[in-house]
């Protein structure tokens, strides 16, 4: 926590302390660098190639105090940094101890926060993970992590996690730069361009699952009265639903406070967008909440299921019992071997009972099945 002391000590409000970490001067794609890419941007296009985060950090200075330069912003890129690889970038944008402690090392829960005039979001990013058949043990949806920082001029993302890449979408906000591109508008469009993609691939994720619900509620309705259905399947599935739940609930409220007029750090221009994607969001949190209410009703149609063919077991255990009871009791009364018994001498006496055993068990499963019990 070296670094994490360091920043508490040197970070300021609205005051920036140039320093150098051992990654700030590095060039993004260099062999140990946790910077994936880091490019200037001014009125909506890149400017220049990839740099290190000093040198963007310098060039943004050096546009701002020139005619129409305000638009200025640095957009940076890493990867699963360490302490000492991003200590020289938090110091150098002024980044705060707490939302740099979080950044580094993840596991934290979907938020947006602000510190001072830096907005701090924090999102959990899912990938639908393939599977040929769903077992007690197949892992659905694998998820990831991603903060933003975004302040007045730079943008610094950070991902945690084998998938959630912002390459494509850098890309494809580049090709799209003009005056009237997202890129135009600043950092708070880049972090709305981020929310929108993550949340556009949560309804991807969510119509996935939705083929696996349904495969499991047919399952239990439709595969021999619930007698085939593996209920780890259901719970296992339940598990990961569960999982994607915590990805999604909490930053709704988050996202509805970024659409809000009082959110002083995003223009009101971008503000509309923020709308658009806690429009998206709260669907997809009502796709989960559906998903999670349904694989309970389907856990307990299951062990109703169960009890219900337990209950039919026994009682058709209980008539075959009974049935069994009818000649077990009558040649139990003739095993005794008594002498004055008058059936013994009877010249009829052992078709008679054979015929009586029969004539009774056969009344008796006509009865039992007349009732649905065989």
């Amino acid at each position: 926590m070296s670094m994490i002391n360091s920043l508490r000590a040197a970070v300021r409000p609205g005051r920036r302390r140039p320093a150098t970490g051992r990654y700030d001067t590095v060039p993004p794609g260099d062999a140990g660098s946790a910077v994936v890419d880091c490019a200037v941007y001014q009125d909506g296009r890149r400017h220049g190639q990839r740099c290190s985060p000093r040198e963007a950090a310098r060039r943004v200075r050096a546009a701002r105090q020139l005619p129409g330069g305000a638009g200025s912003f640095s957009w940076i890129g890493l990867h699963e940094p360490t302490e000492e690889e991003f200590e020289g970038i938090a110091q150098r944008f002024g980044l705060h101890p707490l939302a740099v402690e979080d950044a580094v090392h993840a596991h934290q829960r979907p938020k947006v926060e602000r510190y001072d005039d830096v907005l701090f979001a924090v999102f959990k990013t899912i990938r639908y993970v393939e599977h040929d058949q769903l077992t007690p043990t197949s892992e659905v949806v694998e998820t990831g992590e991603l903060m933003v920082f975004a302040g007045r001029d730079f943008v610094i993302t950070v991902r945690h996690g084998g998938h959630g890449s912002l390459q494509d979408l850098r890309h494809r906000l580049e090709a799209d730069a003009d005056e009237a591109g997202l890129l135009a508008k600043g950092p708070a469009a880049v972090l709305h361009a981020i929310a929108d993609h993550v949340v556009d691939n949560y309804l991807l994720v969510a119509e996935r699952l939705q083929n696996d619900v349904d495969e499991i509620e047919f399952d239990v309705f439709c595969n021999r009265g619930g007698r085939g259905t593996d209920v780890g399947r259901v719970y296992q599935l339940k598990r990961e639903v569960l999982e994607f739940k915590r990805a999604v609930v909490p930053l709704l409220r988050p996202m509805q406070q970024l659409s809000e007029p009082q959110q002083g750090l995003v223009d009101p221009d971008v503000q509309k967008y923020f709308r658009d994607v806690a429009d998206h969001l709260a669907r997809v949190t009502e796709q989960v909440h559906g998903f999670d209410e349904l694989l309970n009703s389907l856990l307990q149609a299951n062990l109703a299921q169960v009890s219900v063919a337990q209950n039919e077991d026994m009682r058709k255990i209980t008539a075959w019992a009974a049935i069994f009871a009818v000649p077990t009791m009558i040649t139990g009364v003739y095993g005794m071997n008594f002498d004055y018994m008058p059936e013994l001498h009877h010249r009829f006496g052992y078709p008679l009972v054979l015929g009586t055993v029969a004539v009774i068990c056969v009344a008796m499963y006509r009865g039992f099945r007349r009732n649905g019990w065989l």
